[in-house]
């Protein structure tokens, strides 16, 4: 019995599955966004149980070409416009590839020597890419929720109440701050850190959805006053509905003047910053204590790659380091172990992909497609305000898009409709939010194979849905 496949058959395979791969790749355009498929019918086509012997790899690829791949939602469709673009890229499918077959466990540099430097090589690399301070140390987690626990933990360790060793038993109720727009994985981490969801504060925005610096100031004050321990604060780049950017730098003076932490979440927009004139609508992102940027969302890595930087690598070591000895090795004084900083024991090679991404497309490359997906934002914008039928829900900034059909009688149900009605004709996948409590469509544009003439046919779709609607066809 072959203890792996045999060498022949592995090569046949992966000669199919390139070409399968580069079929699906070269097609995807072709296909619906969204599969006709109701909730059940892939799982009843599954067999109950695992097979006993061995099957042919040609009829598991057979299956996946028959049961899997029509069935899945097509995030590299060049129409998926919903949530935040992630885009399996020629070179990041082939890093990814390559991390696969390594299977390294990268938690230690012994265990995985080029995985550790070079993962520490490109986090310098995009750090420089996003004119960050040089003391900023990056490595890389699975996704922002927990590059933003990891930064969190963090910042819950500077206090001197010795939480790691004693717990949070007799401990003041620690409080942690961020917008109303500020992403649901910060509500999570309180979750997961002990402080609870009834200790984070929802901060209030403007009218363009920033945090608003005094409203934050007043809630800080009053935890402190009711005796509560002001623990951090989190102020958005680039927030999930509408990509607004909260006012930075009054954050970091306040943050610097109470003594308390700054995480920058810039999970979308942070890829954005590798442009200058992106850059700019960032300032005080370098005065982060800690800051999350996601290449797996704009810079066309494949899922999942979330990079933190954190100005103290020293606390963060001293948050998670913990070492038994059958981990310890006669290099530990001279290298970095990566396991040092954060809860992951195990580390996936993925550094490798972000790697072949950035040297295959290159900075001026990357940047060139960021500044396209900006410019359709803006020219879908412009359609927008200018067609009395619709209007702009809130400012564009970045390549996002949020807007309403004008209705005179119950615009929500009125737009919720729209939306399921451009959802179900194929070519698009929008998704939704509310702001101030409106109902409104959302276009995230991010995907490396959407160009011009997805979004003027996404417009085509969007004016023809609108008239059905009002003409009460298919109601």
């Amino acid at each position: 019995m072959s203890r792996d496949l045999p060498a022949d058959e592995f090569r046949a395979a992966m000669h199919r599955v390139a070409d399968l791969v580069a079929d699906y790749l070269e097609g995807v355009g072709d296909r619906p966004v969204l599969p006709a498929v109701r909730p059940g019918e892939v799982r009843r086509v599954l067999p109950a149980a695992a097979p006993e012997q061995p099957e042919p790899l040609d009829t598991i690829l057979d299956d996946y070409l028959r049961v899997i791949e029509p069935n899945l939602t097509h995030w590299n469709h060049p129409g998926f416009l919903a949530y935040f673009a992630i885009t399996g890229s020629g070179p990041g499918i082939l890093g990814e590839t390559l991390a696969a077959a390594l299977n390294v466990n990268a938690m230690l540099w012994r265990t995985s020597p080029a995985g550790t430097e070079l993962e520490e090589r490109v986090c310098a690399w995009l750090a420089k890419m996003m004119d960050l301070p040089a003391d900023f140390r990056g490595h890389i987690n699975d996704t922002a929720s927990s590059s933003s626990l990891v930064a969190l933990a963090a910042a819950r360790h500077r206090l001197p109440l010795d939480i790691r060793v004693k717990g949070l038993s007799g401990v003041p109720p620690l409080t942690l701050y961020a917008s109303d727009q500020a992403h649901s994985s910060i509500d999570k981490s309180a979750i997961v850190l002990g402080l609870g969801q009834e200790n984070v504060r929802r901060i209030e925005t403007d009218g363009a959805f920033r945090m608003s610096v005094p409203a934050l100031a007043e809630a800080i004050a009053r935890d402190r006053a009711e005796g509560r321990l002001p623990m951090a604060v989190v102020a958005t780049v680039g927030t999930t509905s509408t990509t607004s950017i909260d006012p930075v730098p009054e954050i970091a003076d306040l943050c610097a003047r109470l003594g308390l932490w700054m995480h920058v979440d810039a999970a979308y927009a942070g890829s954005a910053a590798i442009c200058p004139e992106h850059r700019a609508l960032m300032p005080g992102i370098e005065r982060a204590d800690s800051l999350v940027v996601n290449p797996h969302k704009w810079l066309f890595t494949p899922v999942d790659c979330s990079l933190l930087y954190v100005r103290d690598p020293a606390l963060l070591k001293a948050a998670f380091s913990l070492v038994p000895e059958y981990l310890r090795t006669s290099e530990d004084s001279e290298v970095t172990n990566l396991m040092d900083y954060g809860f992951q024991l195990g580390r996936r090679f993925r550094s490798l992909k972000l790697w072949m991404v950035i040297r295959a497309f290159g900075v001026e490359g990357l940047r060139e497609r960021i500044r396209e997906h900006c410019a359709l934002a803006r020219e879908l914008a412009g359609w927008i305000e200018a067609d009395p039928r619709f209007e702009l829900a809130a400012p564009v900034p970045f390549s996002t898009v949020c807007f309403r059909a004008r209705a005179e009688e119950a615009p929500d149900r009125f737009n919720e409709r729209l939306l399921a009605r451009l959802n179900a004709a194929g070519p698009v996948f929008l998704s939704h939010t509310a702001l101030k409590g409106r109902y409104t469509l959302r276009v995230a544009i991010g995907n490396l194979r959407t160009g011009r003439k997805h979004i003027q046919q996404l417009w085509d779709l969007i004016g023809r849905a609108y008239e059905e609607l009002r003409n009460g066809e298919g109601a």
